[in-house]
């Protein structure tokens, strides 16, 4: 199952985020225990003031092809999960998220 949601706009995406974590990436897919699908996102930035936010957004926006304007924060801005959208042309961006959701998919516990 697919971390990720289309609409009419665009996608929505469910996110696990790991700040201070020596890198900005994207490392998969991971099963929580719970059953649900997120993609895995490390940033450098400390949650400190909404500095990890700002950088999971910039993060996700370069490695999609969009403006950064295209990408917000629904929900989960105190939390490792969040949720963001993304506006863009949903296959194009469901195309990109799956090459990036291929770099390494994990199961519960990894």
């Amino acid at each position: 199952m697919d971390p990720w949601r289309i609409s009419t706009t665009g996608v929505s995406i469910a996110l696990r985020v790991t700040p201070r974590g020596g890198r900005d990436g994207v490392d998969g897919v991971e099963q929580l225990s719970d059953g649900r699908s997120v993609l895995k996102v490390r940033v450098r930035a400390i949650a400190d003031g909404g500095e990890a936010n700002r950088a999971v957004l910039v993060l996700l926006a370069k490695s999609l092809g969009v403006p950064k304007a295209s990408v917000t924060l629904l929900s989960g801005t105190t939390s490792r999960l969040k949720q963001v959208a993304i506006a863009g042309d949903p296959a194009r961006l469901t195309e990109a998220l799956r090459e990036l959701a291929s770099v390494k998919s994990t199961g519960i516990g990894n």
